[in-house]
């Protein structure tokens, strides 16, 4: 059975650095998905970047953005997701490689703005693949649907546990 993990926490806990981190740790893994990180101007946050495990990146959102959608005070370009991030997870999800590994930061607002991206969401918890992703901590009903889901393995990341998590997990996928 294929690893369901998703990895739960608060703003600014650390599920980016740790999902960052299995990644590095597991470099023979044939990875696929993506990861975000803050856009910064003078100290102040200003958007989100969306980065491919392939390396391709783009603006996902950003103050300056005119929406729709908008999440917050930002406008978010679902355009990014469609050309970014949708192509790899469609492909792992229908045809699953051998020892690959879906990582995705994360299923959030502006993410899951779009509906493709929750269709292959739904597409990769129902494939043979493992799929690792963080999950904001508020209720959404995507979200708590996904997490209650058989099979799902739900862990809160703190930061006690942010530092030694990947090193877990990545024990535990490379024997997968």
């Amino acid at each position: 059975m294929a690893a369901r993990i998703l990895l739960e926490g608060r703003p600014g806990v650390g599920k980016t650095t740790a999902i960052r981190r299995l990644a590095a740790l597991l470099n023979g893994r044939d990875i696929v998905g993506f990861t975000t990180e803050e856009i910064r101007q003078g100290g102040a946050r200003v958007g989100f970047a969306l980065e491919t495990a392939a390396g391709r990146r783009a603006v996902l959102a950003h103050a300056g953005f005119p929406g729709p959608p908008k999440v917050g005070r930002y406008g978010v370009d679902l355009g990014v997701m469609d050309r970014l991030a949708l192509p790899a997870l469609m492909a792992a999800s229908a045809d699953p490689a051998p020892r690959q590994l879906v990582l995705i930061d994360e299923l959030g607002r502006m993410e899951l703005a779009s509906a493709s991206f929750r269709e292959a969401v739904r597409s990769l918890f129902e494939a043979d693949v493992d799929v690792v992703a963080t999950v904001h901590a508020h209720s959404d009903p995507f979200t708590d649907a996904l997490k209650q889901r058989p099979g799902i393995e739900l862990i809160a990341v703190t930061r006690v546990n942010r530092n030694a998590l990947p090193e877990r997990l990545a024990t535990r996928l490379e024997h997968r």
